[in-house]
């Protein structure tokens, strides 16, 4: 199993990613990209919007859509009026459950702390060790942490048993007998409480709580509550997409693993609407096409599912639901982690906004009335209904949403990438290579230009091919250092080709280009490097 230590390690090293505000201390869940890691993220999103809106038509999907379709963009704001967030639900119903540490003053999210049963022979006491350690260091430090509490020495170890199950506090039955993170003694958690995770801010000068309103939690609101104006504007019929990529924040109660649970994060969601008869056909279509383009981009088979969600687990406005997982590091053997959310939203959220808000309780669309009679909680009151201009039927569209996080896709093509293999060194020495196998589409840098030495006229002709390279793609020059490790630090780089000047070079017009992954080698000539390496990135 690869290390995440490793991983994030070779992240910080290279310039993938960097602890916000790192030289204050840092700021838990918030995450800053480096000059690789901006550019991973950024071929990411235009991979993403290539192939699902401007070219989405262009590529092959792994099963015939049901009909043709359109796809166009937007770019909403972050900060939506108030009563968006009422319609939708998540002022009411986007909670997460928290629970309070009474010792150490600590809060948690009640899912997350994970532990294990601790039997102590001597003493006839089975309690719940707990601890917010990676998955890979748990069984340690329940053990280390068992011992401390039951005073143990060392050579009284064997008389612990520590169950082979990790679990989570929410699969208890109760909180008692469970020993908190960092806490000394037991039942010091409160009981579990709802938390809002939307952040607040204040519209205007005044800041009275009328100027209250959110951050927004998702990018598909703006999506509906623009559903009419990209009918009127740009034409398109249904079947139809609407694509955006933006930032969203949730105010997570306990952020965790790298940036897979962060509270603030980037979208890339699409909202396609469809005709009610024809949406688990576009449901089936949307769930196997974003599997795909996940393999295609390089992610194994192996490491990926699709998880159909049971009844139970359903969101209050979900018809179905399909989230793609991958294994990632952090997680136990066997465990995977949400990468995509692929949902059939029904007619939820255009009726939401059309007409009031859903009832969860009893689940039909159904306006509430104040004291003074007045609707309560009230849609726009816009009709957001679509009539086929064809065959002239008026309906409320169905909603299927491939919902994908940009950081997390960019940290599972990171996970995936990493690779530590034999190389041969400068004298043919076998020595461990460490490596980020990143698809050419995704590479932050596509290649690196080397002179073989600095002399003899080898700079000026790399120059020159840099140069032009330039123009097409993200490129890097380095001349410093033995050519051995400065290959090195570009298969760290994800860098798929390197490109050198040498002596032969100067004489027959011809450069060498090694493989990052193969570690082959060909000649090229100088005038078709562009050509070449444009067909190997894009292939």
């Amino acid at each position: 199993m690869k290390s995440m230590d490793k991983i994030v390690s070779l992240c910080k090293r290279r310039g993938f990613l960097f602890q916000s505000s790192e030289i204050y201390g840092g700021i838990q869940g918030f995450w800053d990209y480096g000059p690789l890691g901006v550019e991973l993220k950024r071929n990411l999103k235009d991979a993403w919007w290539h192939d699902m809106i401007s070219g989405h038509n262009e590529l092959v999907a792994p099963a015939a859509a049901p009909g043709p379709f359109e796809m166009v963009g937007l770019d909403c704001t972050i900060i939506m009026h108030p009563q968006v967030w009422k319609c939708s639900g998540h002022y009411d119903l986007f909670h997460d459950h928290m629970v309070d540490c009474r010792e150490t003053k600590k809060r948690y999210r009640f899912d997350q702390v994970r532990g294990r049963w601790v039997d102590y022979a001597d003493r006839d006491q089975k309690i719940f060790v707990t601890t917010m350690a990676d998955i890979e260091t748990e069984l340690d430090e329940v053990r280390r942490r068992a011992m401390k509490f039951f005073k143990l020495r060392n050579k009284d170890a064997d008389k612990l048993s520590i169950a082979n199950e990790s679990l989570t506090i929410d699969k208890l039955d109760s909180t008692q007998n469970v020993l908190a993170p960092d806490a000394k003694t037991l039942d010091t958690l409160t009981e579990p409480r709802e938390f809002n995770l939307m952040f607040k801010t204040t519209l205007g000068a005044l800041g009275g709580e009328d100027d209250t309103t959110f951050l927004r939690p998702e990018t598909a609101q703006g999506i509906f509550v623009n559903f009419k104006n990209v009918l009127d504007s740009s034409r398109v019929r249904i079947p139809f997409g609407i694509g955006q990529v933006g930032k969203s924040f949730r105010n997570e109660i306990t952020p965790r693993n790298f940036t897979f649970r962060s509270r603030e994060f980037e979208q890339m969601e699409i909202e396609f609407f469809c005709h009610p008869d024809e949406s688990q056909a576009w449901y089936r279509y949307w769930r196997d096409r974003r599997l795909a383009w996940y393999t295609q981009l390089g992610l194994s088979g192996e490491s990926l599912i699709m998880r159909e969600h049971h009844q139970e687990e359903l969101a209050h406005y979900s018809v179905g639901t399909a989230d793609i997982e991958y294994a990632f590091p952090f997680l136990p053997e066997g465990e995977y982690g949400e990468l995509e959310g692929i949902a059939h939203r029904g007619d939820f959220d255009l009726r939401s906004h059309m007409e009031g808000k859903l009832n969860p309780a009893t689940q039909p669309m159904e306006v509430e009335l104040g004291e003074d009679g007045k609707p309560k909680h009230r849609g726009s009151g816009r009709d957001l209904s679509y009539r086929d201009e064809v065959t002239n039927n008026k309906f409320v569209p169905h909603v299927v949403e491939p919902s994908a996080g940009a950081d997390r896709g960019a940290l599972a093509f990171l996970c995936e990438a990493y690779t530590e293999d034999e190389a041969p060194d400068e004298k043919g020495n076998m020595q461990t290579r460490t490596v980020m196998k990143l698809h050419p589409r995704l590479a932050p840098i596509k290649a690196a230009v080397f002179p073989l030495v600095k002399k003899d006229g080898m700079p000026e002709v790399a120059q020159e091919i840099y140069g032009e390279l330039k123009q097409h793609m993200n490129v890097f020059y380095d001349e410093k250092g033995a050519v051995g490790r400065r290959y090195r630090r570009q298969d760290e780089a994800g860098t798929p080709f390197c490109i050198t000047v040498d002596t032969e070079s100067l004489s027959d017009k011809t450069v060498t280009i090694r493989d990052r992954d193969s570690l082959k080698q060909w000649r090229v000539k100088i005038d078709e490097v562009v050509s070449d390496l444009r067909t190997r990135v894009n292939a």
